[in-house]
C-alpha cells in the first residue's frame, strides 16, 4: 500500500499545529508543564532572596570592620554572586513543583555543533546590528564602565579578576539557566514562543536597572529576546550560555580597554563553563524507574 505525502503546509516557526476540539495539548517530554504564572513569582522570590541575602553579605562585613553605606569590592561581588544563585535556586525550587526538575527541561542538553554556532552568530550578528542603530538615535556612550566602577576594578587585580569571572563566567550560568532556561520555558506554556520570547527579553533588560546606562536597556532587552529565539532553534541552553559569556567578555575587555586579553578572558571562562556543564550533567540525572 503506497501513502501519499500531506500536502498541507507545516506551522510557522514556534506555532504548533492545531488540534481537533477537546483535545488538550500535551508538552514534548523535554518541555515540562511548568505553569506561566510561577515564572513571576520565581522571579520575585528570587529577587526577594537576593535581598536578604546582600543584607546578610552587608552586616558580616559590617561586623568584620568594613563602611556599611559605602561596600567594598569584595561585598559587591560576593552580593552580586549571592543574588546569580538566588536566580538558580529560586528556578529548581519553582521547576520542582510540577515534578521532579530534569536537566533537559531547563535547556541543558547537547545540541548539534555547527548548526548551534550558525545560529549563534545569526544571534550575535542581529543585536550587534541593533544596539548600533539604537546607539546611532539615542547618541548613548557604548563604553559603559558603571558595573565594573561599582565592582572596583580599578582598585586591585584581586577585584579585577573577581569582577572578570562574575561577569563572564557566573553571569552568564545564572542568568541564562533562570531566564531562558525556567522563565521563558514557563511562559512558552502561556502564549507560544513570540510573546514569552518577547516578555523574557524585556524582563531580561529590566533587572539590568542600576548596573547600566539606561538608554542601553532597550539593546540588553533585544539580546535577552535573540538568546530566548537561540534556545528556542538550538534546543539547547548551552549555545545560550557561550553567546552570553563572548558577549560579557566581549563587553567587559572593552570597558576595560583590553586587546589580547579579550580573547583569553572569553576561553578561560568558556572552559568554566563547560567544567560546571560536565558536572552539573553527570550529577543530575533522571531518576531511574525501580525494576518490575
Amino acid at each position: 500500500m503506497s501513502t501519499v505525502p500531506s500536502s498541507a503546509p507545516s506551522p510557522p516557526f514556534g506555532l504548533a499545529p492545531e488540534l481537533p476540539e477537546g483535545v488538550e495539548r500535551r508538552p514534548p517530554p523535554d518541555r515540562p508543564g511548568w505553569r506561566p504564572w510561577t515564572a513571576w513569582v520565581a522571579l520575585v522570590a528570587a529577587f526577594g532572596a537576593a535581598l536578604m541575602g546582600a543584607l546578610v553579605v552587608g552586616v558580616i562585613a559590617a561586623l568584620a570592620g568594613a563602611d556599611f553605606s559605602n561596600p567594598t569590592p569584595a561585598v559587591n561581588i560576593a552580593a552580586t554572586i549571592v543574588q546569580d544563585l538566588c536566580l538558580i535556586g529560586s528556578a529548581v525550587l519553582f521547576a520542582g513543583m510540577a515534578g521532579r526538575p530534569l536537566p533537559a527541561q531547563f535547556g541543558l542538553r547537547r545540541t548539534r555543533f555547527w548548526p548551534a554556532v550558525g545560529w549563534m552568530a545569526v544571534a550575535f550578528f542581529a543585536f550587534y546590528v541593533f544596539t548600533l542603530a539604537w546607539v546611532s538615535i539615542v547618541g548613548a556612550n557604548t563604553d559603559d564602565t558603571k558595573l565594573t566602577d561599582d565592582l572596583g576594578v580599578d582598585r586591585s587585580t584581586v577585584a579585577l579578576l573577581g569582577a572578570a569571572f562574575l561577569v563572564s563566567v557566573v553571569a552568564p550560568i545564572a542568568e541564562e539557566f533562570f531566564f531562558r532556561g525556567y522563565f521563558f520555558g514557563a511562559l512558552r506554556n502561556w502564549k507560544g514562543l513570540w510573546p514569552a520570547a518577547i516578555i523574557t527579553g524585556l524582563v531580561f533588560g529590566g533587572i539590568h536597572v542600576g548596573s547600566a546606562e539606561l538608554a542601553l536597556l532597550l539593546p540588553l532587552a533585544f539580546f535577552g529576546f535573540v538568546l530566548c529565539l537561540l534556545r528556542e532553534r538550538t534546543g539547547s541552553l548551552l549555545p545560550c550560555m557561550v553567546l552570553h559569556c563572548a558577549n560579557n567578555s566581549l563587553a567587559f575587555g572593552v570597558s576595560q580597554h583590553w586587546g589580547w586579553q579579550i580573547p583569553v578572558l572569553f576561553v578561560s571562562a568558556l572552559s568554566l563553563i563547560s567544567l560546571v556543564a560536565v558536572v552539573v550533567r553527570a550529577r543530575w540525572r533522571p531518576a531511574v524507574a525501580p525494576a518490575t
